[in-house]
């Protein structure tokens, strides 16, 4: 009897199937530098160094995390592929870079073309909201590595940013004003902890009514909000001292890693609404408050570091983009050897 590698779990045909369907959402992604399309050994690139004195090229990797979780229960695949871009293309924004192309992996035991193609579609969307092309990925069938219906994604996204002008928080001093600017909900950080927290107790289809009577599955999966052109947008405006994307850490953890060694960053949460999302997991799960900070973006997704007399410029920009924003705090003098961020009441 003779045995073929469909036999075995894998399903090439199934593949090129993938392959056809999400042509159509990764083709409006283009940008002019990009050679050929989907379906090469390697994406091409050419990058334009006229348009920089220094280029200097800055990448990301990251994937979604256990939200992915929620997908799979909820059965609704076309969002977590913004999350998934956002998470790069976010990091890499913060330096000052263009987000230039993306890269996805995208593994399952069993491959559906059509699930496929929904998440690659969300890919493509949060592409197209950051600017940059959706140059190429990978799709592994690995039948027995993961439960029936489920996968994992992982993203690369490679940006660039003239050295003159990267944004690396040197300049960052005391008396400096910090900007927080909204976040759309978890984004995709802390779901393990909000799942324990909401998801032991209730159905994805249960509606609280201090999420304007959204269900869990609504407000758990709202994609995470991409910044990559607003912090371009901004960057043309004011000369932004630091910035710091909000992920897993929180303010607490993520603020520090922008800032100089001696500086201390202090927020005082009375200044900023943060989302229904956030209350429901603290008073449902029972979380205190310092792990609701160590753990979520708590309505912040990115903060912005600027001199005062930058400030007025820095919201009137911001608002232009359509962004909520407030300031949320200042920079102050630190201990030595270390950058802290404290959140008070």
């Amino acid at each position: 009897m003779s045995l073929t590698y469909r036999d075995a779990g894998v399903d090439i045909d199934e593949g090129d199937r993938l392959v056809d369907l999400i042509k159509p959402h990764a083709r409006p992604t283009m940008r002019p530098e990009v050679l050929g399309g989907i379906g090469g050994f390697g994406g091409l690139f050419a990058l334009d160094v006229k348009k920089y004195r220094e280029p200097v090229l800055v990448s990301g990797t990251d994937g979604v995390g256990t939200k992915l979780k929620v997908a799979f229960a909820a059965d609704r695949h076309d969002t977590v592929g913004i999350d998934l871009v956002a998470m790069c293309v976010n990091d890499i924004a913060v330096v000052g870079a263009e987000p230039l192309f993306f890269l996805d992996y995208y593994a399952t035991g069993k491959l559906s073309a059509e699930q496929g193609a929904q998440v690659v579609k969300g890919i493509a969307e949060g592409c197209r909201q950051a600017g940059c092309a959706l140059i190429g990925g990978e799709t592994a069938e690995l039948p027995g590595f993961y439960a029936r219906g489920e996968y994992d994604l992982a993203g690369f996204a490679v940006g660039c940013v003239d050295r003159p002008r990267i944004v690396d928080g040197t300049r960052v001093s005391r008396g400096d004003v910090v900007i927080g600017i909204a976040s759309s909900g978890l984004h995709s950080n802390g779901f393990s902890l909000a799942r324990k927290a909401l998801l032991d107790r209730y159905p994805l289809d249960h509606r609280f009514e201090a999420l304007g009577g959204r269900t869990l599955a609504d407000a758990l999966l709202e994609p995470t909000r991409i910044y990559a052109k607003d912090v371009l947008a901004l960057l043309e405006q004011v000369p932004v001292r630091a910035f710091a994307h909000i992920t897993g850490g929180g303010l607490p953890g993520n603020v520090p890693r922008t800032l100089p060694d001696g500086t201390r960053a202090v927020l005082e949460e009375k200044r900023w609404p943060r989302p229904a999302i956030f209350d429901v997991v603290e008073r449902e799960g029972q979380v205190p408050r310092d792990e609701m900070y160590r753990t979520f973006n708590m309505g912040l997704g990115l903060v912005a570091v600027v001199a005062p007399g930058d400030e007025a410029a820095a919201h009137a920009a911001l608002r232009a983009r359509g962004l909520d924003a407030w300031t949320v705090g200042a920079i102050e003098a630190g201990g030595p050897g270390e950058a802290t961020c404290e959140v008070v009441r």
